[in-house]
This record gives structure tokens, C-alpha cells and sequence, in this order.
């Protein structure tokens, strides 16, 4: 089996202006990076708004493995097979974050003959966006610290600094810290944490701007600290917003890429869905909608995860509404959930297989009461069996739901075509209706019971003592009517990644709120989960090398 890398490797790119022309942009729309790289500025970002809109479509999945089932993959196969139809399709995705190309889920440029190219460049630096995330968000943090070293005009409490530093890097060691160490000279001690930089707010707010204007409007809005009288501190009360949007002006223009097919790919953004709103940016999809027919975009994780925050915060925010929605499934995914174990995902286990369906018929009930039209996207493996694949898709048909399985994989878009025939039949007419979890005027305990109840399938909610500390905070500070972003595991949909299938009965653990005011919502920490990962026992960074040449090895 030839490796994603030798794949993308041997590709023959076109120029990116030709791919660029494809879709109505010139030469003086792009501030070019490479010859197969460019940044697409704001004003053809502008004008893409006022042009006929484009269909929506959103990519989600069923509960993953470790390692993921293809959601990219499949984004980038059915882009690639709208246009073998005869549709200008534009495939949307978020960029990888260091952490987990070097850990163990790998990168998100796709696989196989799916892959979006370069391969290697955006799953290493790419263009600096996710760099200069971390550097604004460093520069705030810096800024704070001064301040409070230098006088504390702002009476700022140094034990309810809120804002962390971030990497973008899996390291445990940097979860909790102390600061400021060395006496007077060097700072004033106190705890502190870094966070991966794709659950910075500065992430999230890189990818729900609309301007120039808006980011730097939420930029000013950032709650860093609260002071002694329990009032919040924010970027704006620091005079930094200003130095902070000047680092992120060319990360806010969107990325424009290609396919292994020559069909043009908008990389831009990297939140995760888990710890964060999962989404790549609204202006890369303003974009898409502007100049295609379809627009495929990513959402991170689960229907649980990355579609309700699709439309609980960003089309709450922004607007967008989806046409329809695709849901990959794989048949070691529900095998895993029937309980299989790992060593056993590849043999048939018709048990197992069935036994799994409760998390697939989950995720399908999550995305109709979100008011999204599902349509299965079987993504299929070399070991998986005809009689697997057509119990999942008679599964479907019982559900009344469309599906298909994909080969998207081995034979590029051609592999996806009869995928994207029904996906065009679902769009056909769609009413791009969503509706919300709950309203926003709910009391903040509302909205979380709503969607631990609705979506996550939870009976109760119970908060431990200190996010009730950290409630009574915000509420005081007027800031509890916000939108919410519960950050949970990815690997269940309880707050307990041990627990598979569809569990029920179970209560979710709140164990702290943090604002994120200028993206627009409060993030809920929920269970166990950590906004900096670890790495594994064996990262992938173990398996990577580079030849005399310059040639790269192990990229998956």
C-alpha cells in the first residue's frame, strides 16, 4: 500500500492562479505564497458575499476512533466528485495543528487519492496562521503580565488571571505551571497553564470574524483577568487589541489550495471541536459560497461535538445556514462501539457491527434535531466486507435516511461519485433551515441541560464546586447570558470516553466555565478533558525523518 506522502509526493500540482481562475479569482486577489500557495485577500472576500450563493454542505461523523474514519477525506473526495459532475465544488477545511500531526491522529489533509496538496506544507507551517494565532495570544498574555509587574493600575487579582498562553504542541507538562519565579526582578508568581493553540480564543476568534473591524472588536473584548473587585478585565482595558490585530491580518485571509484533482481547496482556521467550536473560518466559507455551486466544509469530531456548535454558535453568529449535512461513518467505528476490540476492528463480527448502530442512529437523531438532512457516508476500508458495507446502508434505508459507501480513498473523486449524486438530490430544494439547541435568553444551566439532554443524550447535570465559583463570577459580571461551548471528550458522547455506543442515564460533570467573550460564548469544561493534549507512548513523530535532500519521510 503506497503512503499518503508518496502519494501527495508524486502529484503533479497545477499553478495555483489557474486554480484560482477556475473559480473567478485573478491574480490581483492572491497575495501568492508558493506557486501552488496563495492567500486570498479580503476584498475578493467582499465581493464573493454579494454574488449568487452557493449550497452549504457540512461534513460530520459518528463517534471516532483514536484515529479518526475520513471526514477529511471524504470532504475531499466528494469536492472532488461534485466536480466530475459537472458542479464547481470547493472543498473547505480547517488547518492541522502540530500537536496531533507529530501525536497519534495524524494530519487533516485527507488520504490516498482524497488529499489536499501540498501536503507537506500545510501539515507543517503552512502560511504562519497558526503561528501568529499563538504569537497575538502570547503578546496579550505579556502585555497582562507587565501590567501587573509594573504597578497594577488595574488592581488586577494575579490568582484570577484567565487568560493562558498557548502552543501548538501536545504537551502535558505546560497544563499546569508556576510562573514569575526567580524574585522580584523577574515577575510576580502565580499559576498559570498553556493551552494548544487551536483552543486559544484567539483561534476561535480568528475563525469567526467577518473584517478587519470585527476582529479587532473582539480582539478589545477578551475577558483576561478579573480584578479585586471581581470585575472583568479585558484586552481593550490594556490598549493591545490594536498590536494583537496587527499580527493577525494575514492570517485572516483566507488559504486557497488544490486537490489531488485540481479542485480548489480553502485551508484556513484550526479549531478543535472537542475543546473549542470545531469550524474553519466564516470567511472561507463566504468565499466558497460566493464563487461555487458547492461548498463541502469540515466540522471537527462528532455530530455531537462539531455540528452542534456549527449551529449553535456559528450560525447563531454569522448566519450561515447548511443545505444539507454528511455524516462519515466507518464499519470499524461501529464495531468499536459494538465492542470489539482493537486488535479485532478488521475481522467481520457481524455482532459487533450491529451492535454499534445505537451510535449511528445517535448522531443521525442529533443532526434532524438540529435540523439538519443527514446523508451516510460509509467510508470504506480495504478490509472491510460487501455484506458490512450493505448492512450499514440498509440500516440507513430503515432509518429513512440517504447512504452510500465511498471508495473515495483508492479511486479519488470517481470513487465518490454516487455519494455525491444523493448529496446533490438532499440539497435539491433544501428549506436551509437549522434550528438551535436552545434560545438564547435561556438562563445559562438551561442551555447547558439542554444540550447534555438533547444531543449528548444525558439525564443530569451536576457542577462541581468550582464552576459554580467560576458561575457566580461570570453572572456577576454580567457575562452568563452568552452562548455556550461544551468542551467533552470526542471519543464518546458522554463526558467519559470509556463509555461507547450510545450511553444513557449518565450525569455530565461540569468542572469549570471560562469566558470566551470576544468569540461570542463560554466554554464549558466537561468530565476529564484537557485543553493541552499529551502525547502517546508512541507519537508519529517517532516514524518521521528527512532525507540529504530535503525529502520527507513518515508524514503519514
Amino acid at each position: 500500500m503506497v503512503a499518503d506522502i508518496e502519494i501527495a509526493q508524486r502529484a503533479k500540482m497545477r499553478p495555483i492562479l489557474d486554480v484560482a481562475a477556475d473559480i473567478g479569482l485573478g491574480k490581483d486577489d492572491l497575495v501568492l505564497k508558493s506557486e501552488s500557495i496563495a492567500k486570498v485577500r479580503l476584498a475578493a472576500v467582499d465581493r464573493a458575499r454579494k454574488a449568487r450563493q452557493g449550497k452549504l454542505v457540512l461534513v460530520t461523523g459518528t463517534t471516532p476512533t483514536r484515529y479518526g474514519e475520513g471526514k477529511t477525506l471524504t470532504t475531499v473526495g466528494l469536492g472532488q466528485a461534485l466536480n466530475r459532475l459537472g458542479k464547481k465544488g470547493i472543498v473547505a477545511v480547517r488547518e492541522p495543528s502540530l500537536g496531533p500531526v507529530f501525536g497519534t491522529k495524524g494530519g487533516a489533509t485527507g488520504g490516498g487519492r482524497s488529499q489536499v496538496l501540498p501536503m507537506e506544507e500545510i501539515n507543517l507551517h503552512f502560511t504562519g496562521d497558526i503561528h501568529a494565532v499563538g504569537a497575538a495570544n502570547n503578546l496579550v498574555a505579556a502585555i497582562l503580565d507587565a501590567h501587573i509587574f509594573h504597578g497594577n493600575e488595574l488592581n488586577i487579582d494575579p490568582t484570577r488571571v484567565l487568560l493562558p498562553r498557548c502552543l501548538d504542541m501536545n504537551d502535558r507538562q505546560l497544563r499546569n505551571i508556576v510562573t514569575g519565579l526567580g524574585g522580584p526582578k523577574h515577575g510576580v508568581p502565580r499559576e498559570d497553564e498553556f493551552v494548544i493553540t487551536a483552543a486559544s480564543e484567539v483561534m476561535a476568534i480568528l475563525c469567526l470574524a467577518e473584517g478587519i473591524p470585527d476582529l479587532k472588536e473582539r480582539l478589545e473584548r477578551i475577558v483576561v483577568a478579573f480584578d479585586r473587585e471581581q470585575r472583568p478585565v479585558k484586552v481593550g482595558d490594556l490598549y493591545v487589541h490594536g498590536a494583537a490585530a496587527i499580527l493577525l491580518k494575514d492570517a485572516l485571509m483566507p488559504n486557497l489550495v488544490q486537490t489531488l484533482e485540481g479542485t480548489p481547496a480553502l485551508v484556513h482556521g484550526g479549531p478543535f471541536a472537542n475543546i473549542a467550536h470545531g469550524h474553519n473560518s466564516v470567511l472561507a466559507d463566504r468565499l466558497g459560497l460566493g464563487l461555487g455551486d458547492v461548498v463541502v466544509a469540515e466540522v471537527g469530531f462528532g455530530a455531537d461535538l462539531g455540528a452542534e456548535k456549527f449551529v449553535d454558535l456559528v450560525c447563531r453568529q454569522s448566519g450561515l445556514r447548511p443545505d444539507a449535512a454528511v455524516l462519515v461513518v466507518s464499519v470499524r467505528a461501529l464495531k468499536h462501539h459494538g465492542g470489539a476490540k482493537r486488535k479485532e476492528l478488521t475481522a467481520e463480527n457481524p455482532k459487533a457491527l450491529a451492535a454499534g448502530m445505537v451510535n449511528l442512529d445517535a448522531h443521525v437523531r442529533i443532526l434532524k434535531t438540529l435540523g439538519l438532512a443527514p446523508v451516510v457516508a460509509v467510508n470504506r476500508f480495504a478490509s472491510d466486507m460487501d455484506r458490512e458495507i450493505d448492512a450499514i446502508v440498509d440500516h440507513c434505508k430503515d432509518l429513512g435516511v440517504r447512504a452510500a459507501a465511498h471508495t473515495c480513498h483508492e479511486d479519488g473523486g470517481a470513487g465518490g461519485e454516487t455519494l455525491a449524486r444523493l448529496l446533490l438530490d438532499a440539497t435539491a430544494g433544501a428549506a436551509k433551515v437549522v434550528r438551535f439547541v436552545y434560545k438564547e435568553e435561556d438562563p445559562f444551566e438551561e442551555k447547558v441541560a439542554k444540550v447534555a439532554t438533547s444531543i449528548y443524550g444525558a439525564a443530569d447535570v451536576k457542577y462541581d464546586a468550582a464552576a459554580l465559583e467560576d458561575l457566580a463570577r461570570l453572572r456577576g459580571a454580567g457575562l452568563d447570558g452568552l452562548p455556550i461551548c461544551i468542551a467533552k471528550t470526542q471519543l464518546s458522547l458522554s463526558d467519559d470516553e470509556r463509555a461507547l455506543g450510545a450511553p444513557t442515564g449518565w450525569t455530565l460533570q461540569v468542572r469549570g466555565i471560562r469566558p470566551s467573550a470576544g468569540a461570542g460564548f463560554l466554554v464549558v469544561l466537561a468530565g476529564d478533558i484537557m485543553r493541552m493534549p499529551g502525547l502517546g507512548e508512541e507519537p508519529a513523530a517517532l516514524a518521521m525523518d528527512i532525507d540529504d535532500v530535503g525529502t520527507i519521510k513518515g508524514l503519514f
